[in-house]
């Protein structure tokens, strides 16, 4: 992930600097934040934390709204960043709920495993004051459009921050899925299902079924059969400007599109699965000390020393 270039040496320029970034203007015109703090409902944890850093938060920012149902509705309201208290399921919910709103988020991890929430309520207080002050960077991560065509018809639609997914479902043979990237055949897979995963969701349902771990600021897909019968086929990873489109020719009684975990259709005999990368961006704020390597050195539990 990127860093402000004030920070040490060795960590790549904030990809957005503050100058010209409208997200930032709160920090040019030199005012507090409004901020939005959202959290996973009924988690003990969760609760904790708000008790504990809600103060810390109010010191530098003002807070617009407090959202422990996920059910607050962003459409109209004047926010500068989004503090998401959870894990990674919590990230999901925020980014569902912001519906294309391109508003940071700055995630604290009160879950377990925590890719996108990376900091704890720790690393959040000794960072906060830092960030009202304009010491963090705003990375951008890629989001797909996914569609589901029923007789040339869109008859429904979703934005995944982390993968799209035909799940075959009961009684759970093998399926046929046809897959076309930019209107031409690529394959036909024979396999219990097939992920295309963004790179924040690379570490997601991909990386479960065997696919490669992304970086996340790339500009790419993973393409990723779930157990397919023929072992020739492997996780394919593309340019995120392809466009695919995706066919069961004899789909089972409860074959689904999930998008980021839940259920966006169930897919018919005939139906086309749509997925292109998404013109709105989902974008998270990086402070000091964050680092992609280091999350998954720690997180998955990689061994080795670090020389200094």
């Amino acid at each position: 992930m990127s860093h402000p270039t004030s920070h040490a040496a060795g960590i790549l320029p904030a990809q957005h600097p503050h100058s010209d970034d409208p997200a930032t203007d709160w920090l040019r015109k030199q005012t507090r934040p409004k901020v939005a703090i959202l959290g996973a409902p009924n988690r003990a944890r969760v609760t904790t934390a708000l008790e504990r850093l809600r103060p810390a938060i109010a010191t530098h920012a003002d807070i617009v709204v407090e959202d422990l149902e996920f059910t607050c509705d962003f459409s109209e309201m004047e926010l500068d960043m989004v503090i998401v208290l959870g894990g990674d399921g919590s990230i999901l919910q925020a980014a569902r709920q912001l519906a294309g709103r391109e508003i940071p988020v700055l995630g604290v991890n009160c879950g377990t495993l925590g890719f996108l929430a990376a900091l704890s309520a720790d690393d959040f207080l000794d960072a906060w004051p830092e960030v009202c002050r304009g010491g963090f960077s705003i990375v951008d991560h890629l989001m797909l459009r996914v569609a589901h065509i029923r007789d040339g018809e869109e008859i429904a639609h979703q934005l995944a921050l982390n993968e799209a997914a035909i799940l075959g479902g009961p009684p759970y043979s093998i399926i046929e899925i046809d897959l076309y990237a930019d209107e031409i055949l690529a394959t036909t897979y024979r396999c219990d299902g097939l992920i295309v995963s963004t790179p924040v969701g690379s570490t997601a349902h991909n990386l479960s079924a065997g696919g490669p771990i992304l970086r996340k600021h790339l500009r790419a897909i993973v393409i990723q059969p779930i157990s397919p019968h023929t072992l020739t086929y492997r996780p394919l990873v593309d340019s995120a400007d392809t466009q695919l489109e995706i066919v069961v020719a004899r789909p089972h009684a409860m074959t689904n599109i999930v998008t980021d975990g839940r259920v966006l259709g169930q897919i018919q005999r005939g139906d086309r699965v749509a997925i292109r990368a998404s013109s709105h961006r989902f974008r998270m704020l990086a402070v000091a000390g964050q680092n992609e390597y280091r999350t998954l050195r720690e997180k998955l539990g990689w061994g080795g020393s670090v020389l200094r």
